[in-house]
């Protein structure tokens, strides 16, 4: 089964790919991921995301685009793949339609007017790559590995009002172009982890 996610930053798209996941045994790739660990390693690909993403903007579709598509080949993309952070928009939408067309669009459908203050409280370990929120976890130390953990520079305040706009503009739009194709899920995403995890199982069941 391919599923990807829609919805805005902080909707909880990629806690539930991972939770989704484990459960139908296929992998969650998100290019986030791909992108920090381009960075982390220091690779020229990642010298040229880390600027982009500092600055609140987002990766040129056609080097997104080619790295996504390397990450489909691999063996563990056999049965399925659950993709957070792509396509954000049609173009990318269209390239993935003509690789590995998703069988199911999931739009977390989320009230906005949280998403900055959920945002503003994450925490990153530099170390494992866990995400953690000052509500849950108000120690600056990782609960995993014990590093200290950090922000990100796209959970700043001023950029994430920036990447809602962003989103708003160019990636909300797939929610009309996957509904027409009729792949579409759309969850409310207002409630807890464990609701939200169980209305996309069973909305998924369904179709």
């Amino acid at each position: 089964m391919n599923i990807i996610f829609l919805g805005p930053p902080g909707a909880g798209k990629g806690t539930q790919a991972s939770l989704l996941a484990g459960l139908y045994d296929i992998p969650h790739i998100s290019t986030g991921d791909i992108f920090r660990d381009n960075i982390k390693r220091g690779t020229p690909i990642g010298k040229e995301v880390k600027l982009i993403i500092d600055a609140g903007a987002l990766v040129p579709d056609d080097l997104t685009i080619s790295l996504v598509k390397e990450r489909l080949k691999r063996e563990d993309c056999l049965k399925g793949y659950l993709l957070d952070g792509f396509p954000r928009n049609l173009y990318q939408a269209e390239s993935l339609e003509s690789v590995a067309p998703p069988d199911m669009a999931v739009n977390v459908d989320i009230d906005q007017d949280i998403l900055v203050s959920r945002l503003a409280g994450r925490r990153a370990c530099p170390n494992c790559a866990g995400t953690y929120h000052v509500s849950a976890v108000p120690s600056e130390l990782c609960p995993v590995c014990g590093v200290k953990l950090t922000v990100r520079p796209d959970d700043v305040p001023e950029t994430i009002r920036k990447r809602l706009e962003v989103y708003n503009s160019q990636t909300a739009p797939l929610i009309a172009f996957y509904g027409q194709l009729g792949k579409l899920l759309t969850i409310d995403g207002n409630q807890s982890i464990e609701k939200v995890c169980g209305d996309i199982v069973e909305g998924l069941r369904k179709e």
